[in-house]
């Protein structure tokens, strides 16, 4: 295998773990299996672009980061692309991670770059817990991959299969099987239970020896139960890889093993299943944490489960396509960095004013109309990842891209002209483009905006002649902001109150 191109290992901590980055080249030499690689051909998922160069294919990592389960059982996690410390003084292309991976993926780098992305995954999930700042939320259209029942855990730099773990047997460990009494209703020899005279008059009137009895027995296998079991059942090949938990996975499957998991056809409805099971689960007599618990796991394996169905190729497997459905359940958590980042930024810059003032209101992806016709039909609709506002006005419009910028020049026309498009609509005071980096080193800079005046021309007029309107306003400032992953600050920037 090739040291140049040889994905790394996920430290030592779980040798079945092959990281990669975002934006990397994959081969087949670079699997430990040839087997997985062209499994993962097969599948055409939709975050890797198929290559073919010099005689060979190439999988290339889109901007996504998430877990794998590979058939081998390794397990393929795929982190965001890094930042280099000197990424000012060469000028590179964004696709960073495409360089060779032994200069970049040392053991360091992937534990610090796990650290952060738990930290932001961690922060964009208990974001959703606060009730009453619901509707103020980053919003999460595309983002349904997301359980809110992650917490944050230790910092262990644990790799993502191995934190997804233990965010579930942390759950699991707080919640028994739930039993209830199920009525049934039996025509049988022996009277038990309670004796429905009405159907024993219609069925037993010719037979005297038989009783209709209304019998409830306890009962484990109620549909939250098997909600958590199948869950339970799907993340067992972590359980039994992950150096953390496989002391607790027998203990585990003792405690669920009377249990039966969803069936295949259960598995094809699985919203409806889901919905039942929570509505079954709030008759049940128990208390207030023991149901919040309840509640909160079923969530948390309603959101696993939902991982192994997620449409996220257009291929298929033909040697598995005959097997049934079951055995094809493989957990593939895949987000949209993209997403995740402007979602993380805005929270944190959020915070960070209304720690400032609380006269700050943020808005998050608040749309807007632009442009209309003549007739007042929507033409063109803007929507800023956060707006903040202050005493009924814009006092900031922030655009974040996750996209490294070397230096002020390295921005692109295009953002150039959205923020100012952004500045002039909101009539705002400042105009942020966020933008990530990993220390504190890079400083804000400020962009000055040229005014072109033309007084030669006879069709043309000079903005000094043009006639004075009240509401013009002196442009916004926009200004370059780095946002350090590490810390989930934006660096040296400080807000004060209008």
């Amino acid at each position: 295998m090739s040291a140049s191109r040889k994905p790394s290992c996920g430290g030592t901590l779980n040798k079945n773990v092959m990281t990669v980055f975002e934006h990397q080249r994959l081969m087949a030499h670079d699997f430990v299996q040839t087997s997985d690689f062209h499994w993962l051909l097969a599948q055409e998922l939709s975050i890797f672009s198929i290559k073919r160069r010099q005689g060979q294919w190439q999988l290339k990592v889109g901007h996504y980061i998430g877990i794998v389960l590979l058939p081998s059982g390794q397990m393929l996690e795929i982190l965001p692309k890094l930042m280099t410390k000197n990424e000012s003084r060469h000028h590179h292309s964004q696709n960073v991670s495409s360089r060779p991976t032994g200069r970049l993926a040392k053991n360091s780098d992937i534990q610090q770059t796990r650290h952060w992305v738990q930290n932001m995954l961690s922060d964009l999930v208990s974001s959703s817990h606060s009730q009453t700042n619901r509707h103020k939320l980053p919003h999460r259209k595309n983002f349904g991959q997301f359980s809110d029942q992650l917490t944050p855990l230790p910092m262990e730099s644990l790799p993502l299969s191995d934190w997804l773990v233990q965010q579930f047997l942390q759950a699991l460990a707080q919640y028994q099987p739930t039993k209830y009494y199920q009525t049934q209703v039996h025509n049988q020899t022996s009277l038990q239970g309670r004796l429905l005279i009405k159907e024993q008059l219609r069925h037993n009137s010719m037979q005297p020896h038989r009783f209709v009895c209304e019998i409830s027995m306890m009962n484990h296998d109620m549909l939250s139960n098997r909600l958590i079991k199948s869950a339970l059942v799907l993340l067992m090949p972590l359980l039994h890889s992950s150096v953390h938990s496989k002391t607790c996975a027998a203990t585990y499957l003792r405690a669920w093993q009377s249990i039966s998991a969803l069936s295949v056809h259960e598995t094809t409805r699985l919203e409806s299943i889901y919905h039942q099971a929570k509505r079954q689960l709030a008759t049940q007599p128990l208390q207030v944490w023991q149901l919040r618990s309840a509640q909160q796991l079923v969530d948390l394996a309603y959101w696993l489960l939902r991982q192994s169905t997620v449409t996220s190729g257009h291929g298929f497997d033909s040697s598995t396509s005959l097997k049934p459905r079951s055995s094809q359940m493989r957990l593939c958590l895949l987000l949209d960095m993209n997403q995740a980042f402007e979602q993380w930024a805005s929270l944190r810059i959020a915070a960070m004013f209304q720690r400032v003032s609380l006269e700050y209101k943020p808005l998050f992806q608040a749309q807007s109309v632009w442009l209309n016709d003549a007739e007042g039909q929507v033409c063109l609709s803007i929507r800023p990842d956060l707006l903040i506002c202050d005493s009924g006005s814009y006092s900031h419009v922030v655009d974040i891209k996750w996209k490294h910028l070397m230096h002020a020049g390295a921005i692109s026309a295009s953002d150039a002209y959205q923020l100012t498009s952004y500045g002039h609509i909101y009539q705002a005071g400042q105009v942020w483009l966020v933008y990530p980096v990993q220390d504190d080193r890079r400083q804000p800079v400020a962009l000055n905006q040229q005014t072109h005046h033309d007084n030669s021309g006879a069709n043309t007029t000079s903005l000094k002649d043009s006639p004075p309107n009240q509401n013009d306003k002196a442009p916004a400032q926009l200004w370059l902001i780095p946002f350090n992953v590490m810390s989930g600050t934006v660096s040296n920037m400080s807000v004060t109150p209008r």
